[in-house]
């Protein structure tokens, strides 16, 4: 099928999750056959992975886009006008919809992709040469009200107002687009429900058969085994720090998780690795360099993984699932992590990771694997069994061949 896959950032590399997760999605679908043409805003700095993506994709067009916070304040502004979610006011460039327009005029589509939340608005209405109108998919790597909502019950109190406020327009913006879209994709099971809490009742039934559970898949091959170092006391973290969900996660750990491992085991050292670390944390490293370490982005993860007993991944608000757990569950990396941080992914505590929510419990079992070899060993290996027989892209994939046949069937009547 001829599709036009809609991107909010270019997915390569694959070094943050909403990456992987496209990435491998291009990947198997252009190996079944489809032709995929891709549309994404673009970076400047991501400019230089094009001619990857040519590789996969029939033909990839991009549209430039900066952020700044004056920006944001404008489209603050613009959402209590327009009602809809600021998330969607911050992405409605004009460019974005030319381009949009000009290839649905020129091309013949058969399939919409339109990948995250804010892409969606430039699919809705859309309509093809001779008048078709494209089968159209939303691909929502989160019940994306959700975050919000959970993110207002940690953030300081006068900020909660405006995030409730957000949280509110984002339910019934994707209530419509349940409506509006032919098909929706989920992660995990509980956004299917996520997604139709903004939906009337007697209407739930009907919008339930058009949403999919796939998972997010990570290529089990491509991330190398750790070979980690015996008897070390180093804890590693990761994530994009300029996602105010992982920021806030590790934010608690470093406050609350962190002080009570090191009061019962003062040997251990911390390694934060990720994307715009926020001012807080680069200033706690330099007030304890002997315990604290902020790395900022790096591009290779393997010598630290190596240098490290295990991971914690804290996670207090976000939706879908935690890409870095999955692969740390890839490379044989033991980790520590919140009953949210396991969501949707098929674990158990004991078996492939360790769970907590406390920060006493957290504090608890981190320091149990730190001290516990034989277990960090037998969760290694549970995990990487678990990533490649259930998470590899080229088997948790597979579930999207029975929704572009779905659009097939419905292009042909």
């Amino acid at each position: 099928m001829r599709i036009l896959f809609l991107t909010q950032i270019i997915p390569y590399p694959p070094n943050a999750g909403p990456r992987v997760k496209t990435w491998n999605v291009l990947r198997y679908l252009a190996g079944r056959g489809h032709e995929v043409t891709l549309l994404s805003f673009v970076r400047p700095e991501e400019e230089a992975f094009l001619p990857v993506l040519r590789q996969v994709c029939r033909a990839v067009y991009t549209v430039p886009i900066r952020r700044s916070r004056l920006a944001d304040g404008f489209y603050w502004l613009r959402s209590h006008l327009s009602k809809r979610p600021f998330l969607i006011e911050r992405d409605d460039l004009p460019l974005m919809r030319q381009q949009v327009h000009q290839l649905l005029a020129t091309q013949p589509f058969d399939v919409i992709h339109a990948d995250q939340l804010t892409m969606t608005q430039f699919a809705l209405g859309a309509v093809g040469q001779g008048g078709k109108r494209p089968f159209t998919l939303f691909d929502a790597h989160n019940a994306t009200w959700t975050i919000s909502d959970r993110l207002a019950a940690t953030v300081p109190i006068p900020l909660r107002p405006a995030l409730r406020l957000e949280t509110r327009r984002i339910r019934r913006y994707e209530a419509m687009l349940l409506r509006e879209f032919d098909h929706t994709l989920v992660v995990i099971e509980p956004d299917r429900d996520n997604l139709l809490a903004g939906v009337p009742a007697a209407q739930r039934p009907a919008l339930a058969s058009r949403i999919s559970a796939i998972p997010i898949a990570v290529d089990t091959q491509a991330l190398r085994l750790v070979a980690r170092q015996p008897h070390s006391h180093n804890i590693i973290t990761l994530g994009s720090l300029n996602y105010p969900p992982n920021a806030d996660g590790i934010r608690w750990f470093l406050q609350e998780v962190f002080p009570r491992v090191r009061q019962q085991m003062p040997q251990v050292t911390l390694t934060l690795i990720g994307k715009s670390p926020p001012a807080d944390f680069v200033e706690l490293a330099r007030q304890q360099p002997e315990a604290i370490r902020v790395t900022g982005y790096v591009d290779d993860l393997t010598p630290y993984m190596e240098a490290a007993a295990l991971m914690v991944v804290p996670v207090r608000a976000g939706s879908g699932m935690r890409v870095r757990l999955l692969e740390a569950f890839a490379r044989a990396m033991p980790a520590v992590t919140t009953t949210i941080g396991l969501e949707g992914i098929a674990a158990t505590h004991e078996e492939h990771v360790l769970l907590a929510d406390t920060p006493v419990d957290f504090a608890n079992q981190t320091l149990r694997l730190l001290q516990d070899e034989a277990l960090q060993a037998r969760l290694a290996q549970n995990g990487r069994l678990l990533a490649e027989t259930r998470y590899d892209w080229q088997i948790a994939l597979r579930q999207m061949d029975a929704v572009y046949a779905l659009a097939k069937s419905e292009g042909e009547n």
